[in-house]
């Protein structure tokens, strides 16, 4: 689009020309307002009608100038416009060409559903992670500042406006081949329908799933949503810990969100090929090696186990939840692949 200081500058060079040209035949000729003004006119315009009266040389002259002036004023303005278009559209395309080609090669890729205040900070902590992430979202103002946040924390994200919950936008982002999709527009209506068509293209994918009522929790895990979040339920238990328990929030906040803290809480899981299979904790090295606290333990059917004991076997499939200093951390996660 054009910018408004150059529209601005084009009008005003139009009125400008014409209070000069109407101004100009008044006092050379000595003509009313109202033929002065129709000269002009007829003149900058280059429409080809004869002259109002007839013209002394001096008038003439200035005909002549007010002819070039106008042709430059147009050509000047058509020159805006050219830009616009090739600015505006065929840049664009080039744009949104290149974004679908990087979308096209992602997998085990994340797509967040919505760049609301929920949206954006889902954004920027799965970005410091390096996650690979897609934005869908609808509204045109909100694409285009994505497209040009360079210094945010999220980086440059892939984005695709649309509407979220038409299957073709999905696909378009990826679904079948991402490993996750996060919902989280305002109306709980659009996430449980964006639950039910994901879970339809891609049955394996985490669908995780923001609520504002008991009752849309409860029909978007029954339409296939893996986690149902209630940011209000949430936040409100949070305020309510950190009276109660004001220790304990810090130590989570440290732990899970602090970077300046040595400190980290990571799910890692165990697979068969690596030496922490079939293997005690006691005897696994996680302790004295790495420095990590196996908090609890997630079998294969997701049932949870808090505080296991040191002589619990480590199986294929089990997901550790570690709390440890973040290089043993990086470490140990680098071992299991």
């Amino acid at each position: 689009m054009l910018s408004l200081k150059r529209i601005i500058l084009v009008i005003l060079l139009v009125f400008s020309l014409w209070a000069f040209g109407t101004l100009g035949y008044m006092i050379i000729e000595g003509w009313s307002f109202r033929d002065a003004f129709f000269m002009t006119a007829i003149t900058v315009s280059t429409v080809g009608y004869g002259e109002v009266r007839p013209l002394s040389p001096t008038g003439e002259y200035f005909t002549v100038i007010l002819i070039a002036l106008g042709a430059s004023t147009f050509f000047y303005a058509i020159s805006l416009f050219i830009d616009a278009f090739i600015q505006g559209h065929l840049m664009g395309f080039f744009e949104r060409t290149k974004m679908e080609k990087a979308i096209s090669r992602l997998e085990d890729h994340f797509i967040i559903c919505g760049y609301g205040r929920i949206g954006r900070t889902i954004a920027s902590t799965l970005a410091q992670k390096n996650v690979k992430l897609v934005v869908i979202e609808r509204s045109p103002t909100t694409i285009k500042e994505i497209k040009e946040n360079k210094e945010g924390k999220e980086g440059k994200l892939l984005c695709i406006e649309g509407d979220a919950t038409r299957d073709e936008i999905l696909i378009k982002a990826g679904v079948k081949r991402a490993r996750g999709i996060v919902c989280v527009l305002k109306s709980d209506a659009d996430n449980v329908y964006i639950t039910i068509s994901a879970r339809w293209l891609n049955p394996d994918l985490l669908i995780v799933a923001r609520a504002s009522t008991p009752m849309a929790e409860k029909k978007m895990r029954q339409a296939g949503a893996d986690r149902v979040i209630s940011p209000y339920e949430i936040g409100a238990m949070r305020m309510a810990l950190a009276i109660l328990q004001p220790t304990v929030t810090e130590f989570l906040d440290l732990a899970v969100h602090s970077s300046d803290f040595d400190l980290s809480i990571e799910q890692i899981e165990i697979k068969k090929e690596t030496s922490l299979c079939n293997m005690s904790i006691k005897d696994s090295g996680l302790r004295p090696q790495f420095g990590i606290t196996v908090l609890a333990i997630q079998d294969p059917k997701n049932r949870l186990i808090l505080s296991p004991d040191p002589e619990f076997i480590l199986q294929n499939g089990h997901v550790i939840v570690a709390l440890g200093p973040t290089e043993g951390i990086n470490r140990l996660k680098s071992i299991m692949g």
